[in-house]
């Protein structure tokens, strides 16, 4: 009899990559595909045809030292938890057969080797080899990692742009992202990544047997997105000197940071922050099937001492001073994951919060999460992982303090600033969603409001506790924008039938976001006069050339403090806040009728706010729609002068890309940034 030979697999890319919607991994030399569904591959035999009664094939799967020898028979039934071969007979040719291979919903996460086996009745055998990349699938209702709705995943695994969330919760920084995740070597450096950790290194039969559960694979993820304890992607830094590396605020993407972090050899990249940290783990757990979206905490809490409290002390002229290590970040910025809690029991499964930014050890490595976002609003502070840390960082209190030569002399409680704000960006849409709700009950707008005036009063249950009765209310006129004076109002009231003499205290600091603030930059002082029950409006302004060195990613410190002259006692209130920077315009020619493979033009422009010229580098890109970056050099570009580039770029995929631009000015700093959303259709 002829002899039976496989001359060629055929792994059937587009149409296995179209059916597992891993069309965007196309540049990857592996066929990448999802756990729970079949893919298929073809044999293009050399002698005599295929014959099902007289032949037989296997498959060998290999994970590692890992392998499971199936069988491939004639009917698709099978066990869903197990892997499975067949070849549908209505369909079978026998001289180019088609083989379906499905992994259990359960299977782990990596890349796959495979041995094709064809035996002959007569003891003849003939073999050929293949690899595949099989990742979590959100699609397949019985994976761990399924969502339920169609928008939510093309949200949440698909789309490789975003928009990360600064600032301060009353004037958020909408600042664009690109996730990256379709481009060359970013696939392979997320692979690379779970290779590289250290409980693969440690264990790798457990390690690869883990990977069939997120919850595993999340933690490792989050421990390897920082380099505290291994071979990890970033190094931390905020120190403000960034000589040796990147500053964080230059990063727009995540595939450069990966990228060099894999060509490297896998050694740190220099430098990032939260934001960089939770955009790079958001782009990973994407590659990986993990639905995920970066959060950002409006007020953060770092509560060192676990005691839900952290302390803020101001000298009795209204400057705040570095004495606790206990801190409140303006923003700090995680991701959540969408999983099921096996673990934990269905009533925690859904959104996970996960922290690559090392704060603090757990489990003896610094990584943090997955902490069940229902389990954090519900206080249940038992629960794996890491619940009493995150729900500190969106409820602790703040007591407020007033030292004057080293004695307390006033204290406040606010239990509504920390954890003000928590939002992430909406589905299918570039803008902000407030998801403060999931973590916490959401007090009533008049607690709030009464929880931001600072009271001196008899009212044990008021903020500040003392003899006298007078209210302060500290509100800025208008969102600070740069080259604008910063506009706001003290409004002092008396709240007793005696007049007073009060000392009034302004004071403004620059501080960064996860920082004490720095020196006084700006400040005032005054004497009022207040007749028994009379409230005053004090307005005030800081001009433009008095916080010129306090825009970009900085933030003010903006503290009034009232001082009775008779009692010498004081009443506090502050605000901090970011002053809005510039955006860069950008204007797409023929923009809804963007095709992919054909050049189309944009331009970008940028007009000078400043009291002085500006010059700086402009850099643009877009994930699926220009290969890479191109930079422009800005010369000097006078006090509002105007400047306008044009560029080009030819789409390589369909969908809604961000066209993204950053003008990074060499005399101020600062980034001035701009996007654009771009739907890419097939014309």
């Amino acid at each position: 009899m002829e002899a039976l030979r496989i001359q060629h697999v055929n792994l059937e890319h587009p149409e296995n990559l179209a059916r597992h919607r891993t069309s965007g991994f196309s540049g990857s030399n592996d066929l990448v595909v999802r756990r729970g569904d079949p893919f298929r591959i073809s044999l293009q035999l050399e002698g005599r045809p295929f014959n099902p009664m007289t032949d037989s094939l296997r498959i060998r799967v290999m994970l590692g030292l890992l392998y499971a020898t199936i069988p491939v028979t004639l009917s698709r039934k099978a066990s869903s938890c197990k892997w499975h071969a067949f070849i549908d007979p209505r369909s079978l040719n026998p001289q180019n057969p088609s083989i379906f291979i499905s992994s259990p919903a359960s299977a782990s996460v990596g890349s796959y080797r495979f041995q094709l086996f064809a035996f002959t009745q007569d003891g003849q055998r003939s073999h050929a080899f293949g690899k595949f990349t099989l990742l979590y699938n959100p699609w397949c209702s019985e994976d761990a990692v399924y969502i339920p709705f169609e928008h939510q995943r093309e949200e949440y695994v698909q789309s490789d742009s975003g928009l990360l969330f600064m600032g301060t919760a009353m004037n958020l920084v909408s600042r664009p992202w690109s996730f990256d995740q379709y481009e060359r070597g970013v696939l392979e450096a997320c692979l690379n990544l779970l290779q590289v950790s250290p409980l693969h290194k440690q264990n790798t039969r457990k390690d690869y047997l883990n990977r069939n559960n997120p919850v595993y694979i999340s933690r490792v993820v989050s421990a390897m997105i920082n380099c505290e304890d291994d071979r990890g992607v970033l190094k931390g830094n905020w120190s403000g000197k960034f000589e040796q590396g990147v500053h964080p605020s230059s990063w727009t993407g995540s595939g450069d940071i990966l990228k060099q972090w894999a060509h490297s050899g896998y050694q740190p990249v220099k430098y990032g922050q939260c934001w960089v940290f939770a955009a790079v783990m958001c782009t990973v757990m994407r590659v990986l099937g993990i639905p995920c979206r970066v959060v950002t905490n409006f007020n953060s809490a770092h509560d060192t001492n676990a005691n839900l409290v952290i302390e803020e002390y101001y000298s009795e002229t209204g400057k705040k001073l570095n004495l606790t290590k206990d801190s409140i970040w303006n923003f700090h910025v995680w991701v959540e994951c969408w999983m099921t809690r096996r673990d934990l029991g269905s009533e925690m499964d859904g959104w996970q919060v996960l922290d690559p930014t090392p704060q603090e050890r757990s489990g003896g490595v610094f990584c943090c999460g997955p902490a069940p976002v229902k389990g954090i609003k519900s206080q249940l502070l038992s629960l794996f992982y890491d619940v009493p840390f995150v729900y500190a960082e969106v409820n602790a209190d703040v007591h407020t303090i007033i030292l004057n030569q080293g004695q307390m002399v006033s204290v406040s409680k606010n239990t509504e600033k920390v954890g003000a704000l928590i939002c992430t960006k909406a589905v299918g849409f570039p803008q902000m969603q407030n998801i403060t709700g999931d973590y916490k009950f959401i007090k009533s707008s008049t607690s709030t409001l009464s929880s931001r005036s600072s009271i001196i009063s008899d009212d044990s249950t008021s903020r500040t506790v003392s003899s006298k009765g007078v209210a302060i209310f500290l509100t800025l006129d208008k969102t600070p924008v740069t080259g604008e004076p910063i506009l706001f109002t003290v409004k002092v009231m008396n709240k007793q039938n005696v007049s007073k003499m009060m000392k009034v205290h302004l004071n403004a600091q620059a501080k960064e976001y996860n920082h004490s603030p720095s020196d006084t930059f700006w400040e005032n002082h005054g004497v009022i006069q207040l007749a028994p029950m009379e409230a005053k409006m004090l307005q005030e302004q800081i001009l433009p050339t008095q916080y010129e060195d306090v825009v970009g990613d900085d933030l003010i410190n903006l503290t009034v403090v009232l001082e009775d002259t008779a009692s010498h006692e004081s009443v506090l209130d502050s605000e901090e806040f970011n002053i809005a920077s510039p955006r860069l315009a950008i204007q797409v020619a023929d923009e809804n009728s963007i095709g992919p493979h054909r050049e189309h033009t944009a331009t970008v422009a940028f007009t000078n706010p400043f009291s002085h010229p500006v010059s700086g580098l402009l850099t643009v890109a877009g994930a699926g729609l220009m290969h890479n970056k191109t930079q422009f050099r800005m010369l000097s570009l006078h006090p509002g002068g105007r400047m306008e580039q044009h560029i080009t770029f030819i789409p390589s995929m369909v969908g809604v890309k961000m066209l993204q631009a950053s003008l990074s000015l060499s005399n101020v700093n600062i980034s001035i940034r701009g996007f654009k959303m771009l739907s890419v259709k097939r014309i």
